[in-house]
């Protein structure tokens, strides 16, 4: 399958400014919607992993529950805590919620429709580079939290905010690096030629070898695919990748000291964060608003108004998956995460992005002799470095393993070895304290006459 130029931006900045604030209006009511509702679809699928009712007393099984909540924190009492920096308290959850709307602005949510007699396609705006953009307005979202833990003049909310950033470094390159395959494949870095990218089925050919490949990148970009929809996962601050809000170490994380309106805006961010991330999947991977087979073979699925919907049920099934892993994995440790970001998302990006600029290589058929042993070499190298870093990490299981056990003193090699942190959560008391001594009195037991 070789790149093509997919994707005719010509079709966009034609709308009168009237059709282009519908647009808008239509993506925040959209957006706002999808909130209300994933609210209600995690409480209820969570309740439904165990075995428990959730919300069903606000409108009919409990649909209004979500708009209830959002009703009553507008109307809470706003405490402003005394040591904040009041200008920068403020406008943290703004920024979080001004770039979780914006990113959405570059999804396509269907073909060219008649929408009062003009000819427009079902996005609001489309540039070369709109992935980009995506990622950019992510990162610039990560600015609220940090600076949302800053401003708040407190300890716990600042260390959630510090660990929201180092989590956005570690992730966010994982998250670009899963999605360069696709450029490489498709051609392209606009949403809607993306989506073009993946109409039908492609053909590729290795040599004289010649097969159809599948249409969704989800299939052809496998790996990919479930280390974008990771990094997605703590990206968003999403369980078990939950850590710059851990309850059960920061009490409630970055927006600890927020209350009323403003800790809506976060809720409302995270959750409008969780839709961007769900429909830039969609539209990388499962085919945008194509429908998927069997329905593809209607001629009419891919055209008019169908599209939206099949865009929505696509999203929905991701966000499932988000609510199905926050009831399924307990939380991580924050070094587990960081060494899973640093240490095997983004080696297996690498690894897997250069294995496919070699594929692509041989396909076209640019490569000489020489380079395909390069190529081979390369390969041989990397499978070496793999199991040389397999036989570290068993050795390094074996040497733990073999390692003295404490004494009862929680000492190491004897009285005189090294201590050991206590396994129990049971602090033993400091050798170097002094201890009090209290002489007793003589107490007689014989009657005074």
């Amino acid at each position: 399958m070789t790149p093509l130029a997919y994707g005719n931006l010509d079709q966009f900045g034609k709308d009168p400014w009237w059709l282009v604030l519908a647009k808008v209006v239509v993506i925040f009511a959209f957006l706002v919607v999808m909130t209300l509702f994933a609210i209600w679809y995690e409480r209820r699928v969570v309740a439904r992993m165990q075995v428990r009712p959730g919300p069903n007393r606000n409108g009919p099984f409990g649909l209004l529950q979500s708009l209830a909540d959002g009703l009553k924190l507008a109307f809470k009492e706003d405490i402003m805590p005394k040591m904040a920096d009041k200008v920068v308290f403020f406008f943290a959850p703004v920024i979080s919620t001004v770039c979780a709307f914006t990113a959405f602005s570059v999804m396509p949510f269907g073909p060219t429709v008649s929408i009062f007699g003009h000819q427009s396609p079902l996005q609001l705006t489309d540039i070369p580079v709109a992935v980009l953009l995506v990622l950019a307005c992510s990162s610039m979202g990560i600015y609220g939290i940090v600076l949302g833990g800053w401003a708040s003049g407190s300890t716990y909310p600042l260390l959630g905010g510090l660990r929201s950033s180092a989590q956005m470094i570690s992730y966010e390159v994982a998250m670009g690096l899963s999605i360069v395959s696709v450029f490489l494949v498709a051609g392209t870095m606009s949403t809607s030629g993306i989506v073009e990218a993946q109409a039908g089925n492609g053909t590729i050919g290795i040599g004289s070898w010649t097969f159809d490949a599948p249409a969704w990148y989800a299939i052809l970009l496998l790996p990919s695919f479930l280390i974008y929809f990771t990094s997605a996962v703590g990206e968003t601050n999403r369980a078990p990748f939950d850590l710059p809000e851990a309850e059960s170490e920061l009490v409630g994380g970055f927006h600890t000291e927020y209350s009323s309106l403003k800790f809506a805006l976060f809720f409302l961010a995270e959750y409008i964060n969780m839709v961007t991330v769900s429909g830039l999947c969609a539209t990388l991977f499962l085919g945008g608003w194509r429908a998927p087979w069997p329905i593809s073979l209607w001629d009419g699925a891919n055209h008019g108004w169908w599209p939206v919907l099949w865009f929505t049920i696509k999203v929905l099934l991701l966000l499932f998956v988000f609510v199905w892993l926050r009831g399924t994995l307990p939380r991580l440790r924050y070094d587990q995460f960081m060494r899973f970001g640093w240490k095997v998302l983004i080696p297996a990006n690498l690894v897997w992005i250069l294995a496919l600029s070699g594929i692509r290589l041989m396909q076209k058929g640019e490569l000489s002799t020489g380079n395909r042993v390069g190529i081979g070499a390369g390969i041989a190298v990397l499978v070496l470095l793999v199991l040389v870093m397999v036989g570290m990490q068993r050795g390094r299981k074996d040497v733990l393993a073999d390692m003295p056990k404490p004494d009862p003193g929680g000492r190491v090699g004897g009285a005189n070895g090294f201590p050991l942190p206590p396994m129990n959560l049971e602090v033993p008391p400091s050798p170097r304290a002094k201890r009090v001594i209290v002489e007793r009195e003589t107490v007689s037991t014989s009657k005074e006459s």
